[in-house]
Order: C-alpha cells, then sequence, then structure tokens
C-alpha cells in the first residue's frame, strides 16, 4: 500500500510524492478543497502532512477544527510539518530596519482565488509559543522546531516555497522569516 503525504494549501507549488490539495485549481491539484475539509482521505490513513503560509489564512477560533481533521486523517505517530510566517522574526526584521515594507507582505498577504475572483488575506499572525500550545491543545505531541531546508531538500532539491524565505532575500547568514514547526499524532 501506498503510503499517503499530503501537501495543503499547495497553490502553484507541486512537490513530489504528495497529493495536493488547494482551494484554487492549478494542474497539480488533485483536491480543490479548503484544507480542514479532508472528507475524501478516511481515519488514521495519512502518514505525512505538509503545509506552507497557508494556516495564517484561517481565523485563530477555526484552527481547533482544521487541526481535528488533520488529527483524524494521521495515522498513529503520523506527522505534521508547518510552516507560518514568524510573528518573532517580523519583528526582529522590523527593529532591524525600521521599514514596514520589509514585514507587511508576510502579515498582511493576500491570495488572488482565480475560481471566485476574491482575494483571500492573511487573518492572524503566530509565533512558537501559540502557535506550539495550539497544537497541543488539539492532541498533538514531541512538537518541535525542524529545518525546512533539510526537510524539503530530502524530497526535492529543487523546491521552493515561502518557507526557504530569509532577510535578506535569499541570504541564508539572515532572519529567516518562517517558523517551521513539526508535531505528531500520537
Amino acid at each position: 500500500m501506498n503510503e499517503i503525504k499530503l501537501h495543503l494549501g499547495c497553490g502553484k507549488r507541486y512537490l513530489k510524492g504528495f497529493t495536493h490539495i488547494d482551494i484554487d485549481k492549478f494542474s497539480h491539484v488533485d483536491h480543490v478543497t479548503p484544507m480542514h475539509q479532508l472528507e475524501m482521505f478516511t481515519d488514521n490513513s495519512v502518514s505525512t502532512i505538509y503545509s506552507s503560509h497557508a494556516l495564517e489564512y484561517y481565523d485563530r477560533d477555526e484552527i481547533d477544527e482544521l487541526l481535528l481533521e488533520w488529527k483524524r486523517v494521521l495515522i498513529p505517530k503520523g506527522k505534521v510539518y508547518i510552516t507560518v510566517p514568524d510573528f518573532d522574526s517580523l519583528i526582529l526584521i522590523y527593529q532591524t530596519t525600521g521599514l514596514l515594507k520589509n514585514v507587511l507582505g508576510p502579515i498582511y498577504g493576500k491570495w488572488p482565488n482565480s475560481l471566485t475572483g476574491e482575494n483571500i488575506v492573511h487573518k492572524t499572525v503566530w509565533n512558537e509559543m501559540d502557535l506550539s500550545d495550539k497544537a497541543r491543545l488539539n492532541g498533538f505531541i514531541n512538537i518541535s522546531r525542524f529545518d525546512p531546508i533539510e526537510y524539503l531538500n530530502k524530497i526535492d532539491p529543487d523546491y521552493d516555497d515561502h518557507s526557504l524565505a530569509y532577510f535578506p532575500h535569499m541570504d541564508h547568514t539572515g532572519i529567516q522569516v518562517s517558523l517551521a514547526l513539526k508535531f505528531f499524532k500520537d
């Protein structure tokens, strides 16, 4: 039996070996649905969930429903790898530069949905403490940071998404813009 790995909120990005879920229709998207509606997957059927810079499009009061749905589809010891703009890093970038333009995109981002014609906007920000607490409260365990460069290079060395963003741009000695957390279903 093949292992099921989900790339949730994939947008235009294709990740080898993953089933792609997004609310917009791109040629590689397997299921056009919000990432909190995974009815097409049975309980305990998914080994891995990867989501990059998509959680911030949900209100905080919607996150419990989303995480419980992810937990439902994950196998025991199934893994979640998630990245979001790191509010703590964005504050550091702003304090370092004094320029709002350097943090506005990750805080107030928007995505134009080609199916509806509407812009979908960021609804919240996260830092490590808040996102870890939210995962823990929804029954996930072993919550820790992961290195998105290392993780993604093992899957596809040519893959690129927002989880790999640094300030200054492309300077890996700079400030990593994303918070990258992994956690497990018990």
